[in-house]
């Protein structure tokens, strides 16, 4: 894929020799990526690899032992409210009140964050992510995929320049998880900066423009999809020549990883 726009600006995400440790648990170890402006860049691991918490960090919420972070040219340890006015965070479990509407949620986010025509803004994002005529039931009533869409939806209010998320097809169906890649698509599309992290490899693989494979709390490999292919054996031809799968990469790469 190729990203929606293309600057020579800085970095929206810069993330330097990223440390944390909880107790004894070293959970990141020194990571190092950068995400551009207008791409859709995917952190791939498995559970306790290390993405949560670099994220938590990321958006403020967790403070790192040690190491460099900036999200949109602002310093997340010396310019915390700066940051936090340029992101949206959606993570693993949706913050969506099922006992209001659709339009309520959007409208509650909007008038907490000071947007002046909250129902005007609320019914442009209902529309932009298929909700319209679902506007006005219990977000009680939503399927998995809607309520996604509206949580994602929700993390729009006030134009965010980036916006994290955090397994955000956790636990949805096939059918839902389709919904919610269209949606990331389309943010990106629009020139949204978005950085998400997952555990299913199709994911990464459908949606990233780069992807970061952490492992034990390290980037192991970082790269576009044809840049993780040269880190793979050469396809072996017999009958039909079979190029590698994002799984054939990860398990290969973290396979020699631990043999280390």
């Amino acid at each position: 894929m190729t990203p929606a726009t293309t600057t020579t600006r800085a970095p929206a995400i810069a993330v330097h020799d990223l440390r944390k440790s909880f107790r004894d648990n070293q959970v990141l170890k020194g990571v190092d990526f950068e995400v551009e402006r207008g791409e859709i860049f995917a952190l791939l691991g498995s559970n306790g690899a290390g993405k949560t918490t670099t994220i938590n960090i990321c958006t403020t919420l967790l403070e790192a032992d040690c190491g460099q972070v900036q999200v949109c040219g602002h310093d997340v340890m010396k310019q915390a409210n700066k940051v936090r006015q340029s992101i949206s965070l959606t993570g693993q479990f949706a913050a969506v009140d099922e006992m209001l509407t659709g339009r309520e949620n959007i409208v509650l986010i909007a008038q907490l964050r000071g947007v002046a025509d909250a129902r005007a803004t609320a019914d442009a994002l209902l529309t932009r992510f298929g909700l319209a005529d679902a506007a006005d039931r219990r977000a009680s009533t939503y399927s998995g995929g809607m309520t996604r869409r509206l949580d994602i939806a929700m993390s729009l209010v006030g134009d965010p320049e980036v916006i994290f998320l955090d397994e955000p097809t956790t636990g949805l169906d096939p059918e839902a998880r389709i919904e919610v890649w269209k949606a990331v698509q389309e943010l990106a599309a629009s020139g949204t900066t978005i950085l998400l992290t997952t555990q299913y490899l199709e994911e990464a693989e459908h949606l990233a423009h780069r992807i970061a494979i952490v492992h034990q709390g390290v980037i192991i490999a970082n790269g576009t999809m044809d840049e993780l292919k040269r880190r793979f054996p050469p396809a072996k031809v017999e009958y039909v020549e079979k190029q590698p799968s994002l799984e054939d990469i990860f398990l290969a790469i973290t396979a020699k990883e631990a043999a280390k």
